[in-house]
């Protein structure tokens, strides 16, 4: 056979194989979803940590809105045995999280005739936490009335993303809640 015919040929069949591989679908869907499968299980791991993040942001709001609401319906309030307990179990709102990174602190503010607000006493959940008495505190300017007391729930939350896949570290969620005293102007702590 002719050389040139022959090329002539390999081309035709080259053309008609192009042509039938360029209708063929049948791995159109396959090829696809591999090129789709990375950006999805990166947009559900995203969701999935933004979701934790999220949930555990709410709990701290939730201790330590419910540590500063239980204190202010006190008139006494004792240091060794009720205030502990009442950490304690704000501290099993973060369930079924690890508590071993939450923190939650009540305290109660008192402001003077000049407006002066300052610790009148303060307990942590973890040792060492609790706010010094006598140390100075912002309070929001609504809550800055002369010779009032309120009571301020902390709570904190060292987040740490399960797949840390955008490097972030740590993330220090924080929540202060104030309250006024409901049952007296003050809190009185005992021992």
């Amino acid at each position: 056979m002719n050389p040139i015919l022959k090329t002539i040929l390999a081309q035709a069949r080259a053309r008609v194989l192009m042509r039938r591989f360029g209708r063929d679908r049948r791995g159109l869907a396959a090829v696809e979803f591999a090129l789709i499968l990375p950006f999805l299980l990166l947009l559900y791991l995203g969701v999935v940590e933004v979701t934790q993040g999220v949930i555990l942001n709410r709990k701290t709001t939730l201790a330590a809105a419910t540590v500063s609401n239980i204190v202010a319906q006190y008139t006494t309030i004792s240091s060794s045995s009720q205030v502990p307990d009442i950490l304690k179990a704000a501290n099993q709102i973060f369930a079924p999280y690890s508590t071993s990174q939450a923190n939650v602190i009540v305290s109660c503010i008192s402001i003077d005739a000049n407006g002066k607000a300052t610790v009148a006493w303060s307990n942590g959940l973890v040792a060492g936490t609790a706010r010094p008495t006598g140390q100075s505190v912002t309070v929001p300017t609504a809550l800055d009335i002369p010779n009032t007391s309120i009571v301020l729930g902390e709570a904190s939350y060292a987040y740490k993303a399960t797949f840390d896949f955008l490097h972030l570290g740590t993330i220090n969620l924080y929540s202060p809640v104030y309250m006024s005293p409901r049952a007296s102007t003050t809190i009185t702590e005992t021992s």
